[in-house]
């Protein structure tokens, strides 16, 4: 191999670190903001702590229609939380929910301690029992990731 094709083989090589390392960088910083809650379902649970009878989603929001329509089939409300952090110390993953139960509106709060990961994670919170049978009917909730008292994310339902 000629010297000339050395050098032009080095340069090729060299442009395409380059624009990996440019590439990388952009995706970087269009993740400034790392945390935030990404998601947040209600469900929704019948008397074997089920969600859904199949794994399949068309079979999950077909079962909550079925537990939405039919209150007795209830036992409690699961909060499925994605969210996500760039912190290296455990947070608290909170869930405020509202109830119209009664002339009295009731309120619920569901904590957890959370660590962060590379990548998103999942965190369920559920309301059970007798303290779902107190709840009542959920009107409106709000999720958020938390660093001691300091607010990192929040998301929260239309009617909060």
């Amino acid at each position: 191999m000629s010297l000339l094709a050395t050098i032009v083989n080095y340069l090729a090589v060299r442009r395409r670190i380059i624009a990996s390392l440019f590439v990388l960088a952009f995706a970087l910083a269009a993740n400034a903001q790392s945390e935030k809650i990404v998601k947040v379902l209600p469900h929704f649970l019948d008397a074997k702590g089920r969600a859904s009878l199949t794994p399949s989603l068309f079979d999950r929001d077909a079962y909550q229609l079925v537990l939405r329509e039919s209150p007795a089939k209830r036992s409690g409300l699961r909060f499925d939380v994605q969210w996500k952090a760039s912190y290296f110390r455990a947070l608290k993953l909170r869930v405020e929910t509202r109830s119209g139960a009664g002339r009295e509106p009731r309120t619920s709060v569901l904590e957890e301690t959370v660590k962060p990961g590379l990548l998103s994670q999942w965190t369920s919170l559920t309301l059970a029992g007798d303290d779902y049978k107190k709840f009542g009917e959920l009107i409106s909730w709000r999720a958020t990731l938390l660093d001691g008292t300091n607010v990192l994310a929040e998301q929260k339902s239309f009617l909060w």
